[in-house]
């Protein structure tokens, strides 16, 4: 299997688990891969990402351009361009618009929600304790892709949880798929325990 292929797949079986937990409705969301010779594969825009198919993976380069001009990718590739030239090590980038994170960035009045005491904080790198409180910064939400690329990056280097944009959703990033599938599922876990908590005034 060509590494493009099984980008692809990776891509689609994401696109699954995420619509099965709600992360992605209707059209919403968008994920990526970055391939060995640089080029990074990602959701073409408008698909239902519970129901992709190949053909709803397309590639672009690092500045977001597709290599084949009929090709429409995601208006927010641009975000996951940047995060692929932060950060060297990262394989994959995953976009999602839960409940939890959308209703808890629209009413968070500080620059970043706070997690603290949770033991799945430890699927976050450099995390080693529940003992300790993770910001995730929160970035007003901007049709402006470059604008709001622009607003993202002085943070680059203290996000190991990701970043929220407000009223819209995460985006979270790993070494490979797994990683950060099991680092969007942290985060959504412990978002829908700070809404609840937040519902019981505690």
């Amino acid at each position: 299997m060509t590494d493009f292929a099984q980008a692809v797949q990776d891509i689609l079986a994401a696109g699954q688990r995420m619509d099965s937990r709600g992360w992605v409705p209707a059209t919403a969301g968008n994920i990526s891969r970055r391939l060995a010779d640089g080029r990074i594969a990602i959701t073409r825009s408008g698909g239902h990402k519970g129901f992709l198919q190949a053909a709803d993976v397309i590639t672009v380069d690092e500045n977001g351009k597709p290599h084949d001009a009929g090709n429409r990718p995601s208006a927010e590739t641009l975000l996951h361009c940047q995060i692929y030239q932060q950060d060297p090590s990262a394989g994959a980038v995953l976009h999602g618009h839960s409940v939890a994170s959308t209703v808890l960035s629209m009413i968070e009045p500080t620059e970043a929600l706070q997690l603290s005491d949770y033991e799945v904080q430890k699927v976050f790198e450099g995390q080693t304790t529940h003992d300790a409180t993770l910001a995730v910064p929160l970035f007003r939400n901007d049709q402006d892709i470059a604008r709001l690329a622009r607003e993202v990056a002085p943070h680059f280097g203290a996000m190991p949880a990701g970043y929220i944009i407000r009223g819209h959703g995460v985006y979270v990033w790993g070494k490979d798929m797994p990683t950060a599938l099991a680092r969007l599922e942290g985060l959504e876990f412990l978002l829908a325990c700070l809404l609840e908590r937040r519902k019981l005034g505690v």
